[in-house]
């Protein structure tokens, strides 16, 4: 391996300088483990030192021996390179660097594809990743190669544009060993074509191209040791396209198919797919006729000893098999008729060959074989003769045929024969029936796109005839990739003017020419194949006479060791063939009788398989063998396979070729594992390293003037301007190079040979070395300077301060004795003031108490004096009072005993009249009627006692208030008394009598009122008692409901929100998947709108005749929408707000909302009344006796009405009873967890008290409702029973526009069809859906329900027909959606089944809930085309505007990345300068928008989703565009996106839009671009990252760190360290999902349009101007 790598390595040395072999410098030296390890010069390399001093990475040191300059080892290439996704753009091309740099994308970066020049390495990871999905596709669609991270859709993108771009077929050549991912890389190529190929008319080519990838991996593909999905086949597929770039068809071609896998395999290895998935299915009904059982049990199926695949299900396998087989349209009876022929394939391998004779000269079958009758019965052919020709053979002799008997072993030979020749034979038919699927039949191909998916170079312990083959067609397929390399170089230096000498480079036309040349290995096989008696050993013998005695061959050698093989040196590796074997496979021979049994088969598809057709033979890779030997077919394996080989070479050089290299990281297939063997051995075959060195052979680094100046400003001299970089550098570069060979100057571009990038990297960086050195002596003088300055002013101040320090503390002891001074003299007059003051107050304290003792003594005696006054005049004045009092008492007493005396004489008189009867009698008279009286009296005087109650409370009141006056009086005279008792004037007896009976009266009154008031009182006290306690109770009470209530409440609100939740999400979801069946349903809409057009065109140019525009509207057939059944069910999801029925007007069947189909079963006219009576089990009433025919219907009709609102009452009550019980379960449930049994019980009754005041109120309602219901009923009944000729006058209604019938299409015609833009524009917002709503509202109040259908129906098509007609107008589009939206509202508002609270709001008769669901979907569409419009607007300019303008000027003007300028073919040249799109741009489409829909008065809920919507896509495209391009993840492009995004933030802000999530979307790509400008070193800056991206996935935190790259000195790569921090960080978070790297551009948000009621309509308030031509309406 190292001797190999010497060649390369001295080539690349040479053309390097010695100067960069410093130290420090990295190079790469030979391991035998690792092939190449990195080491560090420890010092610098003198030209004819024989050893150089390295330190390998793991700290040893090591000396290298360098014989000569050309023994140095490669040199490595700079950090700032490390990672790069194009190896061209290395510095130093070599093997090592190409490794290295392979390893670190690889195992580091977790990239798998990775640029080599025009060639893409693809690794196979070995596990499922997440870059294969429709938001990659989008991503890559469209933009060019060198923007975007590499990848496979990148090279099938640039190939698609190549071809629309130039008309020019392309060709994708995707080469490897076994393993290395090479069918999956084709899927993924033709997915993407199918994809933006079928982007446009969405036809089902796309399909059936995708549907041949299970089939050919089924019948094509096998486990081996190297590939559990090995193609074992060749295969060239030609995908052909149109002229707008949509698929039309496509073709296959395969090429050498290895049919000795079908009754062979080596070790753990497995036979084609089909076998297997049939075996697994043998269960299934249809499958057991065939007869299968388990692999184990075939003999061609369990050789291998693999009979499961992990990870793989057969069985399912099979049925995506199956489907595809229906997709590309072979009918069921064909499959099974296949399947039939590949079961009789394992039951002939299953048919036992017996010797016989005495050598085993002879061998027989038995007549009871079960596996031939098997294949017999399943194939349909006769079983004895396959049993005696599988045994014999004929032979021509001397014009007589003869019969032989076959020896066992070839008898074995020719059944296994026959199985590989049936097998191909179904192989090439399966072939041919994909291909009829897939031919285009629209119309004819203008240019294709092959896809080659071909095996790789192949080096087994055994090689054989197929390895043989396989690397011949390699052989082929290098040397055309080496000569497109080179003419693509030369092709560049061409262009450039360059002056240019032939680049050499190895060509491997001898080794192609010893396998097909004259005399070849091919020449001699076949020679040795038409020989009678020819053997594998004579051809080699023949191989060894010609190629190394006879002439010998640089590329053929002879093994030591062996007689039967031989050696070729190929371009990727020496291969050693064994002979046994070549001729038999090269000759597939298979005899004539066998052939001629299967031709006489019962089964169509097996005698088809078998017929000759034309000159074509019967065996495409083989020939047929009978008694005639020689002459009937002599076209060989090899012969065939090299004219196909030579076919396909002619496709490929009359195509523009793209190439693929997969790579087989490891044999264990562990995912994302690296064995560095492997791969070089790899790189090598697959021709990368070629290319490489073909490159290094020219100028590999290649710059434009423009990116060089901005590179190496520093080194250029004089002044410098953009404008003359061109001469700066042709003036600059020559004494920096002083070899003129090793550059080249052209005409956009400077070219430097391999090395001279890193010397003027060198270069740059000692001359910033040396302007740093510069700058830091300028910095440290200034510094000194600064510190010198600072210590000086530092000095003064420190003297100044200790100075001032000396003078504070000299005048502080000055201030100290002064004050010493002061405090003495204070302390002393104080001690001196406080005797004074403590004698003068001991003086006043002494005279005090003198003065107060004699006052004391005076007050005494006053005191005593006033006492005895006052007792003196008490003492009178109770004797006074006493003799008063004696003599009051007497007089009472003689007055009692007066009035006794009277009353016992009254009593006496009436004793006597009391036992006298007449006065009984006059007592007793009328006393029935006096009862009577009295109890009416006693009513009254109930109520009386009332109201007397009330008085009485008012006079006691006053009452209260007189006492208290009285009492104030009483007071004020006994005061009077008191102060004057000597002069009290003389009270005579009269006036002391009326006093006395006053004050009795007083007592009396007094007295009662007291006892009242008591009473009273008593009566408020257990009344207020009695509240308490109930009070109590109920507090008591209600608290512990209230407890309850809130704990149930609680639970039921939690569940009633988790439940919401999760309702709002499905119906988000609901929304979401019908909104895009509705939209899907518009595009198929669309496309047979499109089909019918070009029909009708046809039609038209066939008669050529013309048709009016209203004419034509009125043919147009109705949309689907209108009678779908899906419109009208129950679970469609509207975007409307779903608030305009409360649940029970959903559940209540009013009379006055019935459905159109019993409207039409019961009411309509032709139904009689006996029916409906008959419908309704009413009988007749005999006892009805009425004359007049009239009467007659009107009762029946009343009958009618009655019976029907009793069925509808009974149903009511039977679903009210059975909500009623399902509520009171699950309150009781509630209830009976938080409460005992007595709460349970108070609860229970307090809700049936509430539900029988909910009976009572609904009872009432309900009969409200049932007499309106009934007089609507009658209203409607009447005039269908009436047999009277003449309608009644329906109600009417004024503000209402009449249209009439002739005028309903004009009407159209004028508001909808064919309005002007500017006209349309110009008129109020929802005008026309105005008119439209009091026409069709004045057609409903006529009663002709069947003109106001039609009416709204036709509106609701010219709607449709305006949308499509003006799918690119924003204004117009929101125009229609206003309208439409308008009038949905105003037909839900006036519908029958919304309840209206205003009287003028009069609900429709007419039935219109179909149209207003169509009207719903209308405005969905409407808006979903809105914002198409607009997102395809600013899907081109999204990524410039936000991601590549520089709105920051300057900012990074220095940011230059550091490697090649490398256009790859089919790249679109970049304009320089230009108009490029900036923010301004993608504001100016937001605010089209914003304009259209404000100006037509759009609810501002319906602008923030739209405008959410669109800034998802911003968001969206833009971050997938950053996760791809690694230019973009700089800290300087960072900024530029952050205040693009801001600009975008302050417009939606601007417009007061930021509320309806539209700011929201946008985080994700803040936070992308936060992550870029962030610190990436410590790990405190990775938790800071982590805390702050939670908008962002894992996977895209980690993508954006490994595709950071620095643009300048000052910025360094992020490190592999901190990448394995933030992993650890984010392994906690969980995503909830599945791993996405990209943003689902094609995510759409559901719709809600908000029901906002309008206000009543009226025809006076319309503005209708003169342009729209609808005067011939009349207001009505």
């Amino acid at each position: 391996m190292f001797e190999w790598c010497l060649p390369i390595c001295s080539e690349v040395i040479k053309m390097a300088t010695l100067e960069l072999y410093t130290k420090d410098a990295s190079v790469w030296i030979p391991d035998p483990d690792s092939v190449w390890v990195s080491a560090q010069i420890l010092q610098d390399y003198t030209p004819g030192e024989k050893h150089l001093l390295l330190q390998l990475s793991n700290g040893k040191e090591v000396h290298y021996p360098v014989g000569s300059s050309s023994d140095l080892p490669p040199l490595g290439n700079p950090d700032i390179l490390e990672g790069e996704n194009d190896l061209t753009a290395l510095s130093f091309l070599h093997e090592p660097a190409v490794l290295h740099n392979l390893r670190v994308r690889f195992l580091d970066y977790s990239s798998i594809y990775t640029y080599c020049g025009i060639v893409l390495v693809a690794i196979n990871p070995y596990e499922q990743l997440p870059i294969y999905g429709e938001e990659v596709i989008d991503a890559y669609s469209g933009q060019d190669m060198a923007d975007m991270e590499p990848h496979i859709f990148s090279v099938a993108e640039d190939a698609y544009r190549t071809m629309t771009r130039e008309q020019k077929n392309q060709s994708i050549i995707i080469s490897g060993e076994s393993g290395s991912g090479k069918t999956v890389s084709a899927k993924f190529t033709m997915r993407y074509f199918a994809v933006v190929g079928g982007a446009a008319q969405q036809t089902s080519v796309e399909e059936r191209v995708l549907a041949t990838n299970p089939i050919m991996e089924s019948i094509g593909n096998a486990k081996t040791t190297r590939n559990d999905n090995s193609s074992r086949f060749g295969k060239y597929i030609e995908i052909g396209f149109g002229r707008k770039g949509d698929i039309i068809g496509a073709n296959m071609k395969t090429y050498l198919l290895e049919k000795s896998r079908v009754v062979f395999q080596a070790s753990a290895e497995r036979n084609y797919h089909i076998f297997y998935q049939l075996c697994a299915s043998r269960e299934l009904p249809e499958m057991r006729c065939l007869k299968l059982d388990v692999p184990e049990a075939f003999r061609y199926t369990r050789q291998g000893g693999e009979m499961l695949i992990p990870g793989t299900d057969d069985l399912s396998d099979l049925e995506r098999t199956r489907n595809a087989f229906t997709i590309l349209g072979v009918q069921p009876e064909q499959q099974m008729e296949l399947f039939r022929i590949l079961s009789a394939i394992l039951h002939l391998g299953n048919v036992n060959i017996q010797t016989s004779g005495r050598n085993s000269e002879g061998s027989y079958i038995d007549a009871d074989d079960h596996s031939l009758a098997t294949f017999s019965k399943i194939l349909g052919v006769e079983g004895p003769q396959m049993a005696h020709w599988l045994c014999h053979r004929r032979l021509a002799v001397g014009g007589e045929m003869l019969v032989k008997l076959l020896p066992g072993q070839q008898a074995i030979e020719a059944r296994d024969a026959l199985a590989k020749h049936i097998y191909g034979q179904l192989f090439t038919w399966t072939v041919q029936r994909l291909n009829s699927a897939l031919h285009a039949q629209r119309a004819q191909t203008n240019s294709f796109i092959g896809v080659l998916d071909i095996y790789g170079f192949e080096t087994f312990d055994r090689n054989s005839f197929e390895q043989f083959c396989i690397n011949y067609a390699n052989e082929k397929l290098q040397q055309q990739f080496n000569r497109h390399v080179f003419h693509l170089e030369q092709e560049e230096y061409v262009r450039e003017e360059l002056a240019w000498s032939r680049i050499e480079f190895s060509d491997n036309q001898q080794c192609i020419n010893l396998i097909e040349g004259q005399l070849g290995l091919f020449d001699l096989l076949d020679e040795e194949c038409r020989m009678p008696k020819g053997s594998d050993e004579s051809w080699v013998q023949k191989l060894y006479h010609q190629h190394l005695t006879s002439r010998p061959h640089p590329h053929f050698q002879k093994t030591r060791m062996s007689n039967s093989a031989f050696i070729i040196l190929h371009f990727a590796d020496m291969v050693q063939y064994e002979c046994d074997g070549f001729l038999d496979k090269n000759r597939d021979t298979v005899f004539e009788e066998l052939i001629n049994i299967l031709k006489a088969s019962q089964s169509e598809l097996v005698a088809e398989l078998f017929q000759e057709q034309g000159n074509v033979p019967s065996v495409a890779n083989g020939s047929i063998r009978s008694g005639k030997r020689a002459r009937e077919h002599k076209l060989t394996v090899g012969f065939q396979f090299r004219q196909s080989l030579q076919m396909l070479m002619d496709t490929l050089n009359s195509t523009t070729p793209h190439y693929i290299r997969c790579i087989k990281p490891n044999d264990l297939k562990e995912p994302l594992t690296f064995d560095p063997k492997r791969t070089v051995q790899q790189l090598r075959a697959c021709g990368v390293l070629e290319t490489i060195r073909i490159s290094a052979a020219g100028y590999p680094s290649r710059w434009t003037y423009e990116e060089f100046f901005s590179r190496y400003r520093v080194l250029l001299r004089g002044p410098q301007t953009q404008e003359q970089a061109q001469t700066l550098c042709r003036q600059t570069i020559p004494p920096l190079i002083p070899d003129p060979d090793q550059y080249c100057f052209g005409k956009t571009k400077v070219f430097f040979r391999a090395g001279q990038v890193a010397l003027l990297e060198r270069l740059r960086a000692e001359r910033l070395r040396v302007a740093a050195v510069i700058i830091q002596s300028h910095v440290r003088g200034w510094l000194g300077r600064i510190r010198y300055t600072r210590m000086l002013q530092a000095t003064l101040t420190i003297q100044r301060y200790c100075r001032g320090a000396l003078a504070r503390r000299l005048a502080l002891t000055l201030r100290y004795t002064k004050a010493a001074l002061i405090i003495q003299k204070t302390y002393r007059m104080v001690v001196v003031r406080q005797l004074f003051l403590m004698i003068r107050q001991a003086t006043i304290i002494i005279q005090a108490f003198a003065r107060g003792r004699l006052a004391r003594r005076k007050y005494r005696q006053l005191v005593a004096e006033r006492a005895a006054v006052l007792l003196q005049a008490r003492v009178r004045g109770w004797l006074a009072r006493e003799a008063y009092r004696r003599v009051c008492a007497a007089v009472v007493f003689l007055q009692c005993c007066v009035r006794r005396r009277a009353a016992r004489r009254e009593l006496l008189k009436l004793k006597m009249e009391a036992r006298s009867v007449e006065r009984y009698r006059e007592l007793n008279k009328g006393m029935e009627v006096k009862l009577m009286q009295l109890q009416l009296r006693a009513d009254q005087q109930a109520r009386e006692s009332a109201a007397l109650r009330e008085t009485l409370h008012a006079e006691r009141e006053a009452a209260s208030a007189e006492l208290e006056a009285l009492r104030a009086t009483i007071q004020k005279l006994e005061g009077q008394k008191h102060e004057k008792p000597l002069h009290r004037p003389v009270i005579s007896e009269k006036e002391v009598e009326e006093r006395r009976k006053a004050e009795e009266k007083a007592s009396q009154k007094i007295i009662q009122l007291t006892q009242e008031l008591q009473a009273q009182q008593r009566e408020k006290d257990s009344f207020y008692k009695e509240r308490e306690a109930l009070s109590a109770r109920l507090f008591q009470q209600e608290t512990q409901q209230q407890i309850c209530i809130y704990v149930c409440a609680e639970c039921l609100q939690e569940a009633v929100s988790q439940a919401s939740a999760t309702l709002r999400a499905e119906l988000d979801e609901e929304k979401r998947k019908y909104q895009g069946l509705l939209r899907e349903f518009t595009r198929l809409e669309q496309r047979y709108d499109n089909l019918r057009g070009m029909s009708l065109l046809t039609e038209q140019t066939k008669s050529h005749r013309r048709t009016d525009s209203t004419q034509s509207l009125s043919l147009e057939p109705p949309s689907p929408t209108l009678l779908s059944p899906t419109s009208l069910g129950p679970f469609s999801t509207s975007p409307f707000s779903p608030a305009l029925l409360s649940p029970d007007e959903v559940r209540r069947v009013s009379v006055t909302s019935f459905s159109s189909e019993r409207r039409l079963s019961v009411w309509s006219p032709e139904n009689t009344m006996d029916q409906m009576m008959e419908k309704m089990d009413v009988a007749k009433d005999p006892a009805v006796k009425m004359t007049g025919e009239d009467l007659t219907h009107a009762y029946d009709a009343v009958r009618v009405a009655n019976k029907f609102l009793e069925s509808q009452l009974c149903d009511q009550r039977s679903q009210w009873e059975q909500e009623l019980e399902s509520l009171r379960c699950q309150i009781t449930l509630a209830i009976s967890g938080f409460s005992s049994g007595a709460q349970r019980q108070e609860l229970q009754e307090l809700l049936e008290a509430r539900e029988q005041e909910c009976v009572k109120l609904r009872r009432e309602v309900k009969e409200l409702r049932n007499t309106f219901s009934l007089k609507r009923l009658l209203t409607q009944v009447t005039p269908v029973m009436s047999p009277c000729p003449s309608r009644p006058k329906p109600a009417t209604f004024t503000g209402l526009l009449e249209c009439r019938k002739r005028d309903e299409t004009k009407l159209i015609k004028n508001l909808i069809t064919d309005i002007r833009v500017d006209s349309a524009l110009s008129l109020p917002p929802g005008l026309p859906a105005s008119v439209l709503f009091l026409c069709v509202r004045q057609a409903d109040c006529c009663g002709d329900q069947t003109r106001t259908r039609s009416l709204c129906s036709a509106a609701v098509t010219a709607m449709k027909a305006a949308l499509k007609k003006y799918n690119n107008d924003i204004g117009m589009t929101a125009l229609w959606l206003n309208n439409a939206w308008l009038l949905h509202d105003r037909l839900t508002q006036h519908s029958s089944k919304v309840t209206s609270e205003s009287d003028e709001l009069v609900p429709l008769t007419t039935d219109l809930s179909d149209l207003i669901r169509v009207l719903s979907d209308l405005c969905i569409q409407a808006y979903q085309q809105l914002l198409s419009i607009t997102e395809t607007r600013l899907q081109s300019i999204i990524v410039p505007a936000l991601l590549e303008s520089e709105t920051i000027t300057g900012l990074s003007g220095s940011a230059v990345k550091l490697g090649p300028s490398r256009k790859r073919a089919g790249s679109d040249p970049r304009t320089v300068g230009g108009d490029a799109p900036t923010m301004t741009s993608v504001l100016r489409e937001l605010g089209a928008l914003h304009t259209a829909m404000s100006h037509q008065a759009l609810p501002p809920i319906l602008m923030e989703q739209a405008l959410r919507q669109l800034t998802y896509v911003i968001s969206a495209s833009a971050l997938n565009s950053l996760l791809l391009r690694k230019d973009m993840c700089s800290w300087s492009r960072g900024m530029q996106i952050r205040y693009n995004v801001s600009l975008l933030e302050e417009w939606l802000r601007s417009q007061s839009l930021q509320a309806g999530g539209a700011v929201a979307t946008l985080e994700p790509l803040i936070q992308a671009v936060q992550l870029l400008q962030a610190g990436k070193k410590t790990e405190a800056d990775a938790q800071a990252l982590v805390q702050t991206c939670t908008a962002l996935s894992s996977q895209q935190i980690v993508k954006i760190l490994s595709l950071y790259t620095p643009h300048s000195d000052t910025d360094e790569r992020v490190t592999l360290k901190f990448i394995r921090i933030v992993q650890g960080l984010l392994k906690s978070r969980s995503d909830g999902g599945p791993p996405q790297i990209l943003m689902d551009v094609r995510k759409v948000f559901p719709v809600t349009f908000p029901y906002l009621p309008p206000t009543v309509l009226h025809a006076e308030q319309l503005v209708v101007p003169d342009s729209l031509k609808i005067s011939f309406l009349r207001k009505v």
